[in-house]
C-alpha cells in the first residue's frame, strides 16, 4: 500500500481533499478529467461495487487497519494520505465522517436514451439546487422503485460531496444523467409525464389511470417556487398530493418519496 503521512496543506496531492471547490473538482470544461469525493467507508464501498474508479484516499491513521482496511485492499496502489484526526480536520476544515474520504474519477454522463432504455419509471429533477434534497431524492428513488433519474442542467450535481453523503451512496445505484428541460426525448421513447404541482386542474396522486401507464416520468420542481409554468403546461398530467390540516405542500424530498411509492410500476 502506498501510505503517505501528511502534516500540512502543502503536501502534493491533498489539494483535492482540502482546497479545490466543487466546481473545480467537477471541471465542467473537461468533464472526462473531473473527480468527486465519496465520504465514509459505507458510501465508498457502494461506489466501488458500482464500478467507480478511485484515485486517492484520505484516511485517519487508525482506520488503515480498521474500518477502511478492506477499502485499501480493493484500491490497489493509489496514494493513501493519512494522519491523526486533528491534522486531517485542519486540512479539510471539518472532522471526517467515519474518518475516510475517497477521490474518484467522474464518469462521462450517458445519453438520456441509454439511461432510460429499460426504464418504466423515471424521475425528472427540474431545477432543484439544494444538495440535501438531491441526496434524499436519490435515496428514495433507489429504495422506492424509480429506474432512472434525469436532471435539468440548473439542478445540483448529484456527485456533490454532501449530496453523495445524504444519499448514502444511492447516487451510485440508480442510472442518471442530464436532460433538456423540454423532455422531448422522453416522449419519443414512449413516456407520459406527470408534473407534481398544485393547480386548479391537478389530479390526486392516487388517480387510477396513473397506475396503468406503462412508462411514466415524474417531474419534481424546485424547493421554493416549484415547477415553472412551461413544465406544467407541457405535462400529460398535473398531480398533487392531497394535504390535511391546512398544509399546502411538502418539501420536495418528502414529496418525491410519496410520489415514488404511489406511482411505482405495479
Amino acid at each position: 500500500m502506498n501510505i503517505i503521512e501528511i502534516t500540512s496543506l502543502n503536501h502534493p496531492g491533498v489539494e483535492v481533499f482540502s482546497t479545490l471547490t466543487e466546481a473545480q473538482l467537477r471541471q465542467r470544461v473537461e468533464p472526462t478529467k473531473g473527480i468527486f469525493i465519496a465520504e465514509s467507508p459505507k458510501v465508498i464501498r457502494v461506489a466501488l461495487d458500482a464500478g467507480y474508479e478511485p484515485t486517492a484516499l484520505l484516511c485517519e491513521r487508525k482506520h488503515i487497519t480498521g474500518d477502511a482496511a478492506d477499502i485499501l485492499q480493493r484500491c490497489g496502489g493509489i496514494p493513501v494520505y493519512t494522519g491523526d484526526r486533528e491534522t486531517l480536520a485542519s486540512l479539510t476544515g471539518y472532522t471526517l465522517t467515519r474518518g475516510v474520504l475517497c477521490a474518484m474519477r467522474r464518469p462521462v454522463a450517458p445519453s438520456v436514451e441509454e439511461t432510460c432504455r429499460h426504464a418504466r419509471r423515471v424521475v425528472v429533477i427540474h431545477g432543484v439546487v439544494d444538495t440535501t434534497n438531491i441526496g434524499a431524492i436519490f435515496r428514495s428513488a433507489a429504495a422506492l422503485g424509480m429506474d432512472a433519474v434525469l436532471l435539468t442542467p440548473d439542478s445540483c450535481d448529484p456527485l456533490n460531496r454532501r449530496a453523495v453523503r445524504v444519499s448514502m451512496g444511492s447516487v451510485f445505484l440508480v442510472p442518471w444523467t442530464w436532460t433538456d428541460p423540454g423532455l422531448g426525448q422522453l416522449r419519443d421513447m414512449g413516456f407520459r409525464t406527470a408534473a407534481m404541482a398544485l393547480t386548479d386542474n391537478s389530479v390526486p396522486i392516487d388517480y387510477p389511470p396513473l397506475q396503468e401507464i406503462p412508462r411514466l416520468a415524474v417531474i419534481m420542481g424546485t424547493e421554493g417556487d416549484g415547477l415553472p409554468q412551461s413544465a406544467i403546461d407541457g405535462a400529460d398530467y398535473v398531480v398533487r398530493i392531497p394535504m390535511a390540516h391546512g398544509v399546502d405542500s411538502l418539501n420536495v424530498a418528502a414529496a418525491a418519496a410519496v410520489a415514488f411509492w404511489q406511482l411505482r410500476a405495479k
